[in-house]
């Protein structure tokens, strides 16, 4: 009884938000708030008279500061690792990683005035030097941007552009599947003619052609004003492995020395490169972001869709951030678990007030800044994945039941106790279904879900691809993050090699066992036969994941409810976990069945 009484003052202490109250609103009546650009939702957390100040740097004379921030934060680290093994973690499923690095981040924005965005940026610049998986090619790209009379809100910004400006990106592709490319380039180029090629290239000889013709426009997170393309490597390197795709990953200007809509010009200028110079079909391409970077994947969607252009095959949303306003109540209840701090009360270090500048009144709600204000009308199918334990949760469950209601075919994926872009923790077993699911999502879903077929990359795009790619700038990345080999030879050299030296054992991403074989194969003596297997992995995860049918009719009026225990609990932390049972549904919008979720943890019940 003194252990619980103490676990449970414990928890008292460290709670950071109200109790939620016991009268919920349902998803559709929630949805009202966010119908209206301009109009605030009422539990708008965003003080809209902050402005953008001038940021200072920190001073010598507040060095005595960090000495007793870094003593207080070691007395929380060892309270919560004492607590963890004593009493068990704050979520039931964490492990002591997740246990330290939440014992870290929690309350951090409390202390922000000991920082400045330079040191900031240098942090999450770290994240480079993380091992990395192995066997990956990663070929930074430099660009210049052109003019090319784009419309709408943009139509100002890309006036002022002379083709001097330049934006970098890198492309990062899986061992396997450059050594898969570079064997059917030898094969096509056999043929000794154009036209020879063309009819080789297009020839049933090369089915991975056909397998391996999308790519990956990847847009990183990092609250609008940090992180990079190279800091994402955790994320994008998988991502590349897992999904046997070429993808390229856009580093576009940061706030606040570039305010909204900046970074989206940039985006859709990094989308139209692909499509306009190095001819990819549209349909090919998946657009894929987290946090902050799918926020603005959804604002490209929701550009070209305005705008005439043409869209994507689909997209890829890890926790994107898609409401500035910080409306939504899990901004409180995740508050003590998530490693994503509570913007503070200041103007300070705030991203909001740093993306939208002297703007932040006129664009805080605007679709394109913040997309849950959007419609969603004719986009393409959208995988969003998200933590149950992150703050941005309940506004990702708005946004996928919004877009389902507008007849967007939606996978929304919730994972138990999971942080925000969990995906970049390699220790995560979440980490790795994941990754799975979106294999499963590019390689089968999509091709059913889409409205043209993608194509078989013609020879003039694959040899534009390659030269993008396979130049001497290209560097080989192995899982502790050294760069093995720099340039086109040495890179041949070595991936003719294999990568590594037998005798040593570098940290990979990925599982272990069966499963691995099928993902790190990339897929090169695969059918579509494979569907099945990987589906079957999948759904016997750890995770305990379950997918439904019928997403939008437990989320219509008067729908019924049912709650399916998990199991008893376990542990002085636990408490039970409900899935969503599926009901019959009512026909809101076109296909309706077709629709599927995965979700845990639920907090908004239909009344």
């Amino acid at each position: 009884m003194l252990r619980d009484s103490l676990r449970l003052l414990y928890s008292g202490v460290n709670a950071t938000s109200p109790v939620v109250s016991s009268q919920r609103k349902s998803v559709t009546s929630l949805l009202c708030d966010y119908d209206t650009p301009g109009v605030f939702p009422p539990s708008s957390r965003i003080d809209r008279s902050l402005t953008l100040q001038q940021q200072n740097s920190i001073k010598l004379w507040d060095a005595w500061r960090y000495p007793i921030f870094a003593a207080n934060k070691a007395s929380s680290l060892a309270r919560d690792i004492l607590v963890h093994h004593i009493w068990g973690p704050r979520r039931r499923t964490w492990g002591i990683e997740m246990t330290v690095i939440n014992s870290m981040m929690r309350d951090v924005s409390r202390h922000s005035a000991l920082a400045d965005i330079t040191m900031v940026r240098m942090v999450m610049g770290l994240a480079g030097l993380v091992p990395l998986p192995a066997d990956a090619l990663v070929t930074p790209v430099t660009f210049r941007v052109r003019r090319r009379n784009l419309r709408g809100i943009l139509a100002a910004v890309d006036a002022k552009e002379n083709g001097l400006r330049e934006l970098s990106g890198e492309w990062v592709v899986g061992k396997k599947l450059w050594q898969t490319l570079q064997s059917d380039y030898k094969s096509s180029n056999q043929s000794g003619s154009d036209s020879g090629l063309e009819e080789s290239f297009h020839s049933d000889e090369f089915p991975s052609r056909k397998r391996h013709s999308k790519v990956i426009l990847y847009v990183h997170g990092g609250a609008y004003y940090s992180s990079s393309a190279a800091a994402q490597r955790m994320i994008t390197i998988p991502m590349s492995k897992y999904t046997d795709t070429r993808l390229f990953a856009i580093d576009y200007r940061l706030a606040p020395e570039t305010c909204f809509p900046g970074p989206l010009h940039d985006v859709v200028s990094a989308y139209l490169r692909l499509t306009d110079d190095l001819q990819v079909p549209p349909e090919n391409i998946v657009v894929a972001g987290d946090s902050a970077g799918g926020g603005l994947c959804l604002a490209l969607l929701f550009y070209l869709r305005d705008n005439g252009y043409n869209l994507p095959g689909g997209a890829i949303l890890l926790s994107p951030w898609v409401d500035l306003t910080l409306s939504c109540p899990s901004w409180d209840t995740n508050a003590a678990y998530d490693i994503v701090p509570t913007p503070g009360p200041t103007a300070h270090l705030h991203p909001v007030v740093m993306y939208l500048g002297d703007g932040l009144e006129e664009y805080l709600t605007h679709p394109y800044a913040s997309p849950l204000f959007g419609t969603f009308e004719s986009l393409p199918p959208l995988l969003i994945q998200c933590g149950e334990a992150e703050v941005l949760r309940d506004e990702i469950m708005l946004l996928s039941h919004k877009a389902s209601l507008a007849g967007v075919h939606v996978q929304h994926e919730m994972y138990e106790d999971a942080v925000h872009v969990f995906q970049a923790f390699p220790f995560l077993g979440s980490a790795n279904e994941a990754f799975v699911s979106c294999r499963e999502f590019i390689r089968h879903r999509l091709p059913e879900l889409q409205a043209s077929t993608p194509k078989i990359l013609d020879t003039i795009c694959e040899a534009r691809l390659e030269g993008d790619i396979d130049n001497e700038n290209v560097r080989v990345v192995r899982g502790d993050g050294v760069e093995t080999s720099a340039g086109r030879h040495d890179m041949e050299v070595q991936m003719k090699h294999g990568g590594l030296p037998a005798n040593q054992n570098l940290p990979s991403w990925g599982p272990t066992g069966p499963l691995l074989d099928t993902i790190s194969t990339g897929g090169l003596n695969n059918t579509d036969g494979e569907s099945a297997n990987s589906a079957a992995a999948y759904s016997h995860s750890p995770s305990g994941l379950r997918r439904i049918k019928s997403t939008l009719s437990v989320f219509v009026a008067d729908a019924p409810l049912a709650k399916m225990s998990e199991g008893p609990p376990s542990g002085p932390h636990s408490r039970s976990n409900f899935s969503i049972a599926s009901v019959s549904a009512r026909p809101i919008a076109q296909n309706a069945q077709e629709k599927y979720i995965l979700c845990r943890g639920m907090d908004f019940i239909p009344k």
